[in-house]
């Protein structure tokens, strides 16, 4: 695991592309990832990578006392290896790392496979709401050995 540099920009946007072309059929727009420039987070260290070539990446944001998963993405040659999972336990590495209470995350709430994922890597559902026209859940998890604050909403 490795931070982007701006020479992977163009392979981190192949890797979202890939991702999350499956679920174009069940959205009305494409997914927000797809849409989104990732220079910025890029350039403020908020994106790391994995793979020779890179085949999975993770966007992350921390947010008062929690550390927000903005994006997760695996490329479908590389979905169903554990790779994923291994992503997720680094986003709890850096969320341990930074002394933060709570890891958050949302998903379409089209994309029923995410939500079973998360559920089973101990998330659970805080909010439902529509933000920018996608119908989101909003979903986290409090990790062990620290204690949770008020409120369970995140911010996108």
């Amino acid at each position: 695991m490795r931070q982007a540099t701006a020479k992977d920009l163009d392979t981190i946007h192949a890797v979202i592309q890939a991702a999350y072309a499956k679920y174009l059929s069940r959205m009305p727009k494409p997914p927000a990832p797809m849409l989104r420039d990732y220079t910025g987070p890029i350039e403020q260290g908020s994106v790391w990578v994995t793979g020779q070539p890179i085949t999975g990446l993770i966007s992350l944001t921390p947010a008062g006392d929690r550390l927000l998963v903005e994006n997760i993405a695996v490329h479908p040659a590389a979905q169903g290896t554990g790779l994923g999972a291994e992503l997720m336990r680094f986003a709890e590495q850096q969320a341990a790392q930074r002394k933060l209470r709570r890891l958050t995350l949302y998903t379409h709430e089209v994309m029923t496979e995410n939500q079973a994922i998360y559920a089973h890597l101990g998330y659970h559902e805080v909010d439902r709401r529509t933000e920018d026209g996608y119908r989101r859940i909003y979903m986290q998890k409090i990790l062990r050995g620290q204690p949770s604050s008020a409120g369970g909403s995140t911010s996108a």
